[in-house]
This record gives structure tokens, C-alpha cells and sequence, in this order.
């Protein structure tokens, strides 16, 4: 493996959920240990299963695994340090500033960029504090920092000073407003990442266009603030013990295409292809199995796949939103998993059932605009341009609310803006209006607003007085809260894969937009294998992997559609018309 050559202390794995980082960085800190060397491997994914993959609890404390001499893992609790960040700021002024206000602030803090400056937060002593880490020859972080938030920690000044100066409000900085902590610790930290000969980037991704797109848009982000060097692992590609029935053989096809046009960006960074085990990255024998060509028994029997999957066809999901006549129809869920599709599909079906529908999409590839717009009588299909939205609303914010502000504070407030709790406010303007329309006819939207996007707007009370704290004066909008929060109007649908960390994901959107009053309607698992019924040993065995996730949407919610992973992508009218009617059938 060209990303285990000569390895450096610090080596961390980044890429979107479900592409494998922790499977990969698990069977990475194996192999090292393996080697007479001491590790630790740490964890700061909130959906992390580093504990359930070894088999023993992993908590906030090091803990040693017993199967592995010189192993030890650490789970940083991303809830428990974003609690703990957001209390140093707001403990101060707790009382000392109205409720709503106070409200308003908790909230602003209560997003992703929040969550992920107080995980490393806490991790920075890993790189910086000698005198209590230094005993291990390697530090394997699961889950990367972002070039952002290093971005954050690299701007100059004192947070504390500037806000107790009155040139700003804890509200307009947003998750910086506690960067005062450690600054020399910080330092030291950013230094560390940025030095090739101490710290590895090792970008892991799927053999899928959508995932290697993910690990290009890092990599430059990385780039921007000194982080070089990458090497790239690709996982999970079918291999030819997979067979050769007709939906093994289109995956190949399919994998060999995506990595064929790796964007350039990242094409000539070291590479490392691994093979699609036959079963769940779980235990030591799994582990080592990685990345190495040594066999993975234990494939679950034939018999549990069939039991475990029952026929939810989408089509059963589009007959029940259809009986209100009219409507707003919500697919979420997180990058990769397949909600730009889910979301055409139900459009297509409603349209060809008479229905006037209105699509839109903040999808940065163009072509269901392209391939849908007025072809099908009845659907509209616009596309929300996420890039001018952001920059119309950092333009607007920075020539209102930065006016008043020197050249730090407007720093400041110009690299807050950068973040994506900021991406969310502008695209939901664009979303607003659609939410409008769906009194009128149907509205299917692909990629809505997040509970916390939607609590930090209503915060005050209204979309209109939120507004107008950040930006300094008003734009107009009313918040469609309410409207979002009535289930007869809004059917909110989240969108998910049959694997551990898409569905914790999801898991999580549910209680983030429970937090908002929002239920969702329904689950759309997408791409399944164990829906699919193959023939296969090899495919049978990973479909039997699927099925514990499965059953555990189930307990999430009433209504769940699955949708097979199907030997062509649904892309075009014809195939996502024919997505919504998919009824798998058992194989003969």
C-alpha cells in the first residue's frame, strides 16, 4: 500500500460518510501496531463505530485493545465538546442579555461548523502536547479537520478582545467566537498539519463520480492553507468475485468508468485500490483482511438475505403523497446517497399522473435540467445556483453588517461567512419562495434546509427579525416555518444507503430537524444490494450486511421505500420514470 510507505506520526483519513475512512483507518493503526510500533487511534466522526468494530467500548478516555499489544483508540465525543464550547461562550453572558437573544445565539452555535471547531478543540493537544502523547510512534485520526476550520484557527487577533472592545456580537462571529482557548496551542497544531514530514492526508473515497468529486473539492480546500502531499485510497470496488451476472457486471463497468475520469486535481496523488470485502468491516480478521488479499469468512446464510428484505417499492410512497392533490415534498439526507435522483423520480411520477410539479435542485451538475426540462407535460424543473446565492448573500452581509466593523472584525465576519451553517441561510432564501407555491400544486425539493438552518432563522420569531440581525437590515422573507412544520403541507423524506454511517447520519437529520417540529414523512434507503436479490455467494453476503441497517430504519419511522441498486444508473427520463415503479422481484 503506497499510503503505508514510510508512514509519518500524524496520518489522518478524510471523504464523505460510508466511503469506508474508518474501516480503512482501523486496518491502518492494525498494521502499524502489527509492526512493534505504539498507537493510538482516535475518532472524531459523530457517527463513529470505532468501539463496535474492535468490539470493545472506546469512550473519551485511551483505551487499549487487548487483540492488538501497542493498540489504543480514543472516541472524541463531538456532542460532548460542542456542549462544552458553546457554554464557555454563552456562560458569561447568560443573563445579561434577553432570552430570545441568548436563544438566538445558542442556536447560531449549534450547527456542524460548531461541532467541528470544538472537536478539534479538543484534539489539538494530540498534535501539539508532547508531554502527554509523545509515547506514541503514530497518531491515526479518523475524520480530518476541514481546510475551514484550520482556516479559522490561522486568522490573527483575540476573539475575546475584539468582541469586549464592542466591535462586534458573539451572534455575528458564530463558532468563532470562542477561539481565544490555546492560541499558542493552535498555532503549534496548524503547524504540525501543514508539515508533510509529520502528518499524511490520506483522501478515501468510493469508485463513484459524486464520491471522488468530494475528495478533489477537500484536497484544493486543504491545498489553500498549506496541507499538501495527499495520497488517495479508493475502497470498495467490486471485484471479480463478484460474478458474472448481469449486475455485477454493469457495477464493474460502471466503477472502472467513475475512476477512469478521477478528476484531475487528484489523479496523480499515490493510489491505492481496495477490493469490496463479502461481509462488514467488523474484528480484527475482517480488519487485517483490508488490505490484504486474505480471505474474509463468515458470509451470512442465503436464507437471512430473503427474510430480511420485504418489497417497499418508492411507487407506494408517491400514491400516498399524491392524495393531497398538492404539496411540498422534501428529499434530504447526505452527499452521495442518491436524493437528487430520489427527488426526479417522485416529480416524474407525480407529473405523469396529471399532477402540475414544480422540481428544483441545488445539484451543481446541471444535467436534470438539461435531461427533464419541458419533456414531460406538467413539470417544471429549476435549479437553484448554490454559488450565487452564497456569494449574493456574503456580498449583502459584508456591505451591511461588516460596514461598521475594522479590518479584523471584517476578516472575521468574512471567513464566518465561508462557513457551510452560512451556505444554508443563503440557499434557503432561494428555497423560501418555493415553499409558496406548493399551496398552489406540487413542489418537490432536492437538499432543504437542515433543522438547525431552519431554528437559527426562527430563532427570534420570525425568518424576517433573524435576517436582520445578520445582515443589518431586512430582506423581506417571512419565515415558512410553520408551513414546514404542518404535515398535511410538508412531507419531508430522508434519503439514506444500507450501511452504518449513512444511516447515523440520517438518524442524526431526523433529531436535528425534530429539534424544528419537523417529522419526517418517510425513509428512501437507496442503492441496495439485499433489494436487489442477487445470485451471487459474494453479492448475497454483502446484501446480508445490509439488513441489520435496514431493519434499523424501520424502528425510525413507519414508511420506507427501498430502492435496489439496479445494473444501469437511473439517469434520464425513461430510467428515473421507471424508478418510482421499480417492484424488486426475487431471483429464480
Amino acid at each position: 500500500m503506497k499510503f503505508l510507505q514510510n508512514t509519518p506520526r500524524f496520518v489522518f483519513f478524510t471523504g464523505k460518510g460510508g466511503v469506508g475512512k474508518t474501516s480503512v483507518a482501523c486496518a491502518t493503526a492494525i498494521i502499524l501496531a502489527r509492526e512493534g510500533k505504539k498507537v493510538l487511534l482516535v475518532s472524531t466522526d459523530p457517527a463513529s463505530n470505532v468501539g463496535q468494530v474492535f468490539g470493545v467500548t472506546v469512550g473519551n478516555v485511551v483505551t487499549a485493545i487487548p487483540e492488538v499489544p501497542g493498540l489504543s483508540a480514543l472516541e472524541i465525543d463531538p456532542g460532548q465538546a460542542a456542549d462544552g464550547y458553546r457554554e464557555r461562550i454563552l456562560g458569561p453572558i447568560r443573563g445579561h442579555v434577553p432570552e430570545a437573544e441568548l436563544a438566538s445565539i445558542a442556536e447560531s452555535l449549534s450547527g456542524s461548523c460548531t461541532t467541528e471547531i470544538a472537536s478539534f478543540d479538543e484534539f489539538t493537544n494530540l498534535l501539539a502536547d508532547e508531554s502527554s502523547y509523545g509515547e506514541y510512534d503514530h497518531i491515526v485520526f479518523d475524520t480530518a479537520p476541514t481546510g475551514h476550520t484550520i482556516r479559522l484557527l490561522q486568522l490573527p487577533g483575540s476573539w475575546t478582545d475584539f468582541l469586549a472592545a464592542g466591535k462586534g456580537d458573539p451572534s455575528c462571529l458564530g463558532p468563532l467566537a470562542g477561539l481565544e482557548k490555546h492560541k499558542l496551542v493552535y498555532a503549534k497544531a496548524v503547524q504540525v498539519l501543514t508539515d508533510p514530514a509529520r502528518t499524511r492526508l490520506v483522501l478515501v473515497s468510493r469508485a463513484q463520480t459524486s464520491s471522488l468529486r468530494e475528495i478533489e473539492r477537500t484536497y484544493r480546500e486543504l491545498n489553500q492553507i498549506g496541507i499538501g502531499g495527499g495520497y488517495v485510497v479508493i475502497n470498495g470496488v467490486l471485484p471479480s468475485a463478484a460474478g458474472e451476472e448481469e449486475l455485477a457486471l454493469a457495477v464493474r463497468d460502471r466503477e472502472s468508468a467513475a475512476i477512469a475520469a478521477i478528476p484531475e486535481t487528484v489523479a496523480s496523488l499515490p493510489r491505492d485500490v481496495l477490493d469490496l470485502k463479502p461481509g462488514n468491516m467488523v474484528g480484527i480478521l475482517a480488519l487485517e483482511s483490508l488490505l490484504t488479499n486474505a480471505p474474509v469468512t463468515g458470509v451470512l446464510a442465503e436464507a437471512v438475505v430473503d427474510a430480511g428484505v420485504e418489497d417497499a417499492p418508492l411507487a407506494a410512497l408517491v400514491d400516498e403523497a399524491e392524495k393531497g392533490g398538492h404539496g411540498l415534498v422534501m428529499c434530504m439526507g447526505k452527499g452521495g446517497v442518491g436524493k437528487t435522483t430520489v427527488a426526479a423520480a417522485i416529480a416524474i411520477a407525480l407529473a405523469k399522473r396529471g399532477h402540475a410539479v414544480h422540481l428544483t435542485t441545488t445539484d451543481p451538475a446541471a444535467h436534470l435540467t438539461e435531461t427533464l426540462h419541458g419533456s414531460i407535460p406538467g413539470l417544471t424543473v429549476s435549479r437553484i445556483d448554490p454559488g450565487a446565492a452564497i456569494q449574493e448573500y456574503r456580498n449583502h452581509v459584508m456591505a451591511t453588517k461588516g460596514r461598521s466593523l475594522d479590518a479584523e472584525g471584517r476578516a472575521a465576519l468574512a471567513e464566518d461567512l465561508m462557513s457551510p451553517c452560512t451556505d444554508e441561510v443563503a440557499v434557503f432564501r432561494q428555497f423560501s419562495k418555493m415553499v409558496q407555491e406548493s399551496r398552489r400544486h406540487f413542489v418537490v425539493i432536492d437538499t432543504a434546509p437542515t433543522g438547525h438552518t431552519l431554528l437559527l432563522l426562527d430563532a427570534t420569531g420570525s425568518y424576517h427579525r433573524e435576517i436582520a440581525r445578520q445582515a443589518g437590515d431586512t430582506m423581506g422573507f417571512v419565515t415558512p416555518l410553520m408551513r414546514l412544520q404542518d404535515p398535511a403541507l410538508t412531507k419531508v423524506i430522508l434519503v439514506t444507503l444500507a450501511e452504518t454511517t449513512p444511516v447515523l447520519e440520517a438518524e442524526e437529520l431526523q433529531e436535528d430537524l425534530e429539534r424544528a417540529g419537523i417529522h419526517p414523512w418517510a425513509w428512501v434507503v437507496n442503492n441496495s444490494i439485499a433489494a436487489a436479490h442477487p445470485q451471487s455467494p459474494f453479492l448475497r453476503g454483502r446484501a446480508a450486511s445490509e439488513i441489520q441497517q435496514i431493519a434499523k430504519v424501520r424502528t425510525l419511522t413507519d414508511r420506507v421505500a427501498l430502492i435496489p441498486l439496479l445494473p444501469e444508473e437511473p439517469v434520464g427520463e425513461e430510467k428515473l420514470s421507471a424508478l418510482a415503479a421499480v417492484v424488486p422481484q426475487l431471483a429464480v
